[in-house]
């Protein structure tokens, strides 16, 4: 490929470009190559979906598909009954496919693991056989607290196998957070690991965990795997090794069916300084949305496709997307832990080639990361087996996306820009790569089965290209049932505005006028300046067209004169050093892009911007900086110390005149 400049220009002209049709060569192979399938949902959806749930096995029918008396407490496939880990393992091995890969793990300091299908089947059924032997059964909550290696996937199918509800706790939180989980799900065991690393350093889980673990009489059982031989006590009658716990259990534990709506796992939201929100997925429903949604989206060919997706399991992207959707399909993926950065900025590029992935699955703030470490560090590796792209977390930019597909994509993989939240559990806004085109930017149409629509504050359809309140008008069988005790949470917060069937998202969106929707942001994420809604994402878009841009994140911020201002945080590139010249080139070119009222009136300069360890902004803690409150936790960032040098950097920015 040229050099900057020239690549500059080629992303210059791309943006020029409304429409991006699936190449030739990847529509000839498709799984899905017309919309025929739209149609066909659109006639029948629920019928459409018991459809589809027949590519599961199950163990007992279902005699009905949908049972909506109780709404918005939706049951799917009523009296049907199934088990989640047969589904993903056992029917594999017995179909012969035992010694396909299910796993290449990869450790941050080069470790490799490569695990078949039947080797995972062995270690979940041992692990469940151990949970049972220390009393944990089905409707018994598990806490899992593990970083990006194998054993959280055959925990998690472990106590699928057995009907243990899971709860999964992201491994950048902190133990506190844990605690709050574990005692509010009345959690009676804990998947824990002695220590954890990240970017070269080790710190400690187990001893943490211990700190705060005393008081909750219902956990009885912590089990610890051994992963970077940091000390750690353990505690007779409570606390045993993984290892030793699975070499003494048996090595049989047939797996047991239960009823569709069997509660599967709960995950807990968060991100924002309200108390977290436990939303529970129950089993036939989701494994049905999943299973679909990741073989279709993804058009998947199982027996030739590698498949990476690096975010971390502690999400619902994780749940669906690395653990259930491969497994349920028979796919071979690659998981890795550690940072996109390290051993080196290459290492995702690197990891693509040395496995030879073929669909690659990140969020929009990664690419833009990638993109401010240079294409050099892509066009180092060979990435020539790529043949689509995802994309997945918050809305992507243009740019960004053009640069996914050149760069990255060589032009020749289609982007799947996919819109779904932990709530929904699978997809439901994108398009089908071998039969639509793409829209940079737009997720593009609800998939199959799904319907949404945008809205006014009434719940009124506004008009095409109007910015509403986005809202799915029908229920579909991945959607969360509940919030874990708390129904009455459930009812008010996403069906009580406009009544069931509809499912306020939270999000504002359009419409445009071919149909694709661009979902704009959180609701609070539109700021209102002089009366004029204007969104985060789109002025962040702007900022980051900008050639000296490397990253952007906007906020609202309290005005006197215009009742909310656009306050921009603004990583540039390298080279370039940020100074009133530099604010008011970016000011007049927001301007142009958008219009003069999107103009940031304050821009900070940040070396870095506030991220998880899985790559995600934390736009609240930005928020936080930007109204001088007292800054909210921290603990999930991949490098806390951001914080205290954005706080010295507000204190010296720079308003307009």
């Amino acid at each position: 490929m040229a050099d900057a400049s020239q690549l500059e220009a080629d992303l210059e002209a791309l943006l020029q470009q409304e429409w991006f049709e699936p190449p030739a060569d990847f529509v000839r192979d498709a799984l899905i190559t017309d919309l025929s399938v739209h149609e066909a949902a659109e006639r029948d959806p629920v019928g459409w979906w018991e459809e589809q749930a027949r590519a599961l096995d199950w163990a007992q029918p279902w005699t009905r598909g949908l049972v909506d008396d109780d709404a918005p407490f939706y049951r799917w496939f009523e009296g049907g009954k199934l088990n989640l880990s047969h589904n993903c393992l056992d029917r594999h091995v017995a179909a012969g496919l035992g010694e396909r890969v299910a796993l290449h793990w990869h450790g941050e300091e080069g470790e490799i693991r490569t695990i078949t299908y039947a080797q995972l089947l062995a270690d979940v059924e041992r692990c469940a056989n151990a949970l049972k032997a220390r009393g944990v059964g089905a409707g018994d909550v598990v806490g899992i607290y593990l970083p990006m290696i194998p054993e959280v996937v055959v925990a998690m199918l472990a106590c699928a196998r057995i009907g243990a509800p899971h709860n999964v706790v992201f491994g950048g939180f902190s133990a506190e957070s844990v605690h709050e989980r574990m005692a509010f799900s009345n959690a009676s065991a804990l998947i824990t690991v002695d220590g954890a690393r990240r970017k070269g350093r080790t710190a400690p889980v187990k001893s943490e965990v211990d700190r705060v673990m005393d008081g909750l009489t219902h956990l009885e059982t912590i089990l610890v795997v051994r992963h970077t031989g940091v000390a750690c006590e353990m505690r007779d009658g409570r606390d045993l090794w993984w290892d030793e716990a699975l070499a003494a259990a048996a090595p049989e534990c047939p797996a047991e069916p239960f009823d569709s709506e069997h509660p599967l796992f709960i995950l807990y939201s968060s991100g924002s300084t309200a108390k977290p929100k436990g939303i529970q997925h129950t089993t036939g429903g989701y494994l049905t949305g999943i299973a679909w949604s990741f073989k279709h989206v993804f058009d998947l060919k199982p027996e030739t496709d590698v498949y990476f997706c690096p975010a971390d399991v502690g999400w619902i992207t994780g749940h669906s997307y690395i653990v259930y959707g491969p497994l349920a399909n028979g796919a071979t993926s690659v998981m890795y832990e550690g940072a996109p950065d390290y051993p080196n900025q290459g290492i995702w590029w690197e990891l693509c080639e040395r496995y030879g992935v073929t669909i690659f699955y990140t969020a929009p703030t990664a690419i833009r990361a990638c993109m401010k470490w240079g294409a050099e560090l892509v066009q180092e590796h060979d990435l020539s087996k790529l043949r689509l792209l995802g994309s997945v977390g918050e809305p992507i930019n243009p740019k960004a996306w053009a640069w996914y597909w050149l760069v990255v994509g060589g032009g020749r993989c289609p982007i799947v820009d996919t819109w779904w939240q932990t709530e929904t559990g699978q997809m439901v806004i994108t398009t089908l790569p071998g039969a639509q085109r793409m829209k940079p930017g737009s997720a593009g149409t609800p998939l199959p089965g799904m319907r949404a629509s945008v809205v006014d504050e009434e719940g009124r359809e506004v008009q095409r290209d109007t910015q509403g309140l986005l809202t799915l008008d029908r229920p579909w069988p991945g959607m969360l049932r509940t919030l874990y005790r708390e129904p009455d949470r459930y009812v008010s917060g996403y069906w009580e505005r406009f009544g069931a069937p509809t499912y306020l998202v939270g999000d504002a969106s359009r419409q445009d006028h071919d149909g694709y929707f661009w979902v704009i942001g959180r609701v609070d994420d539109v700021i209102n300046v002089s009366g004029h809604r204007l969104s985060t994402a789109e002025v962040e878009s702007a900022l980051v067209s900008h050639p000296k841009v490397a990253e952007a994140a906007v906020v609202g911020q309290s005005d006197e004169d215009t009742g909310q201002a656009i306050c921009a945080f603004v990583t540039l590139r390298d080279e370039v050093t940020g100074d009133d010249a530099m604010a008011l080139d970016l000011r007049d070119h927001v301007a142009h892009r958008i219009g003069k009222l999107a103009r940031p009136k304050r821009i900070i300069w940040a070396g870095e911007l506030p991220k998880t360890r899985s790559g995600k902004i934390m736009r609240r803690l930005l928020k936080d900086i930007a109204e001088g409150r007292e800054i909210g936790d921290v603990t999930t960032l991949r490098d806390p110390d951001v914080m205290g040098q954005l706080t010295q950097a507000m204190r010296g920015r720079g308003d307009e005149d």
